[in-house]
């Protein structure tokens, strides 16, 4: 490219992102500012959730003429809302539902500083509890943020650990917990499901159903076809590789007003065109370089394009597009799966939860529910419905559900666990209710890593984005959408000779000297 316009001197020293002093910064690549006008390159952003945002961003703010398309007519992706009214009158917005925004997520925290510094339009939740079909209930409230206190700490306050339990526990098995690393911990452990990891561990089973069986079906899929590679790299990001704790962050409204509408304000104010409601249904390479996108509003020509999608909106956009990658690669991506359905019930009741009802509630052992949250304790338009109707809006989870699961029988399984689980909503009438059955989010199989795509494609020009992409860093979910989205801006602008964004993740390795000299002992590695 021609008519780069670089600033001498160097960069500021980029602010450490949160309270771990570990964390681990990747420097922005060297390059020109910002692109010149007159020779600034074109590039499409296929996709308008978290990652093709990222990406959209990161190139706008170097002077590259961005396009986004988005099919739906909202932006966020799977945070995305939309406006509904419910049948007292009350226009409200409705969305796929809660998502934690952990205080580790630095490449999406560095995302919505653009528009929002100090991130007021987040705030903290006091805690994460757990509760067990059984009774037993666990909090992240009290416990030590720093590891391994952190781990130590949950041990020590959890009701889920018993001494004899804890005798039982091989810690040979357990010594890739200690020094998780990327990519190595999937040659190491994606042959082996989640479930079938843990029972080499003997870990309390008790406590494998509360805790980790919570936090791997965040990942929407049960335990016994996740990837033990994906749980031990969770392990390392919220306990024993992050010192900044397992609490996290959640909307002071709901996503459109909080996140993605100033974002959306702020690329055009960039120069990029945001096209929601405009489908991509091929892209064509060019033989002199270079793309067309055929979208719903027509063809244009692009010097790159960013595909930004769900597993299965890739699938397809690439099997439409023949002249995509190699025969290689478009195999791969062909092999891609989703995860199970999950299904997302709000209900506006007419009475208020109990005072001392938590925010958000992970539970195990209530039937196929998983989770429940209070939104009117926390998010804006919820609290002010409930303040003006003396009722509450109570959101409820389930995760991993079979795809041939009977909808209206799995609806009233999840108000039944509900009312056992916090009997006064038994009584409440329900005003109104929004029922949203998906499946389209990414499933980490075991075996599945070798074919998930990087940001790199075999077509110059073309990049991959999202929360399925191998990026080789210690990021997952929200977090991993976000960083593939610096990652293929990056490199892209490295293409033109511009500057890309620096990036931060957890450490990479184990966090202590001790741990990791635990795990190469034992021969971990």
């Amino acid at each position: 490219m021609t008519g780069l316009r670089r600033f001498p001197g160097l960069a500021a020293r980029t602010p450490r992102p949160g309270r771990d002093r570990l964390a681990r910064l990747l420097p922005a690549p060297p390059g020109a500012e910002r692109a010149e006008d007159s020779g600034a390159p074109r590039v499409a952003v296929v996709g308008g959730g978290i990652a093709g945002l990222t990406a959209a961003t990161a190139l706008a703010e170097r002077g590259v003429r961005v396009t986004l398309y988005e099919r739906e007519a909202q932006l966020g992706g799977r945070l995305a809302g939309w406006p509904t009214l419910l049948a007292d009158g009350t226009p409200v917005t409705m969305s796929r539902g809660f998502h934690a925004f952990f205080r580790q997520y630095y490449n999406l925290r560095a995302l919505l500083r653009r528009t929002d510094p100090v991130l007021a339009r987040l705030r903290g939740l006091p805690d994460y509890p757990l509760r067990h079909g059984s009774g037993r209930q666990d909090s992240f409230r009290h416990v030590p943020r720093t590891p391994p206190l952190s781990a130590l700490g949950f041990v020590a306050l959890s009701e889920s650990f018993s001494l004899r339990a804890l005798t039982r526990i091989d810690p040979h098995a357990a010594l890739p917990l200690l020094d998780v690393r990327v990519p190595e911990v999937y040659d190491r452990l994606d042959h082996v499901s989640a479930y079938d990891f843990l029972e080499a561990i003997r870990f309390p089973a008790a406590a494998r159903h509360l805790a980790f069986e919570v936090f791997s079906r965040s990942f929407f899929a049960d335990p016994r076809r996740l990837s033990a590679a994906e749980m031990a790299l969770m392990f390392h990001i919220y306990f024993l590789g992050s010192a900044e704790g397992l609490l996290f962050d959640v909307p002071r409204e709901p996503f459109p007003q909080a996140l993605w509408d100033p974002l959306a304000g702020r690329l055009c104010r960039l120069g990029a065109r945001v096209r929601t409601r405009s489908a991509v249904e091929v892209v064509s390479v060019l033989s002199a370089g270079g793309f067309t996108v055929a979208a719903t509003r027509g063809e244009e020509p692009y010097d790159a394009v960013v595909l930004a999608l769900d597993p299965a909106a890739l699938r397809s956009l690439v099997a439409r597009s023949g002249g995509l990658g190699d025969t290689e690669w478009r195999e791969r991506v062909a092999r891609l799966r989703t995860a199970p359905p999950f299904l997302v019930s709000r209900l506006w009741l007419d009475k208020p939860v109990r005072a001392n009802r938590p925010g958000f509630l992970g539970t195990s052992g209530y039937g196929a529910l998983d989770n429940v949250s209070v939104l009117s304790r926390w998010e804006g338009e919820a609290a002010r419905w409930a303040a003006r109707t003396g009722g509450s809006v109570v959101e409820l989870h389930a995760y991993a559900l079979p795809r041939d699961a009977d909808r209206a029988a799995t609806r009233r399984g999840l108000l039944g666990e509900l009312h056992r689980l916090y009997p006064e909503t038994s009584r409440a009438r329900v005003v109104d209710e929004r029922h949203e059955w998906r499946a389209d989010c990414p499933l980490f199989p075991v075996g599945g890593y070798r074919d998930r795509p990087t940001v790199g494609t075999p077509t110059p020009g073309l990049v991959v984005a999202g929360d399925a992409v191998r990026t080789g860093l210690p990021v997952a979910l929200m977090e991993r959408a976000a960083t593939s989205g610096f990652l293929a801006a990056n490199t892209l602008l490295r293409r033109w000779g511009l500057r890309g964004h620096a990036l931060w993740t957890v450490p990479g390795r184990g966090r202590g000297a001790f741990l990791r000299w635990a795990t190469r002992a034992g021969g971990g590695r």
